[in-house]
């Protein structure tokens, strides 16, 4: 749209240059927009089951430019998770950190991880917040929302975003541990119990 205006006042070469300078630079955010994603769908893949390492380093990566306070808590133990909810806990995670750094405008982003009973993740910043009508259904032409809302619901997952001007926002998601955690298998368990009896 940007090109689209500038060609047509072809005739005014300041105007057109204003044009395909701001052009160049959202080019350029984008191209490092789809690099930071396609670095966190390779990290979120070959990082095994170390949530919580994948969540750090997804949150210093993208604070880098960001000048926000940023911690992670977790409660319980580490435990092994399917990989697919893995991925996609990670994903909405990847996705509330990324909008938090570009549009809250907040100084304080806070990431809770939680193993105790069901998988519960929490993102919460001290913002501006956001739109209720753009909570609910997400941006025109952006997917970001849209996007975790799908992803927490292919895992079984309940994803609520709680937001106020001035106070910030919150992304909490819960996924039942039935379907968080890998359950062992009975015939590998019993296998392995037999063994340590004869020993």
């Amino acid at each position: 749209m940007v090109a689209d205006d500038a060609l047509e006042e072809d005739a005014d070469p300041i105007r057109m240059r204003h044009a395909l300078e701001r052009l160049s630079a959202w080019l350029a955010q984008a191209m490092q927009e789809g690099r930071s994603a396609l670095n966190s769908l390779r990290s979120s893949t070959t990082e095994r089951n170390d949530l919580a390492h994948a969540l750090q380093r997804a949150g210093e990566e993208l604070l880098f430019q960001h000048s926000i306070e940023f911690s992670l808590s977790v409660e319980g133990s580490s435990r092994e998770m399917h990989p697919i909810v893995r991925d996609e806990v990670y994903r909405i995670a990847y996705e509330a950190i990324r909008n938090a750094c570009a549009h809250s405008e907040a100084s304080r982003l806070r990431v809770e991880l939680s193993y105790v009973g069901n998988l519960t993740l929490c993102v919460r910043d001290n913002g501006k917040g956001i739109d209720p009508d753009v909570a609910a259904k997400g941006k025109g032409g952006h997917f970001g929302l849209i996007g975790m809302y799908e992803r927490a619901s292919r895992v079984r997952g309940k994803l609520t975003l709680s937001s106020s001007a001035g106070i910030g926002t919150e992304v909490e998601l819960v996924v039942p541990h039935k379907i968080a955690f890998q359950q062992p298998d009975p015939i590998r368990q019993n296998w392995f119990d037999r063994i340590r009896r004869r020993l």
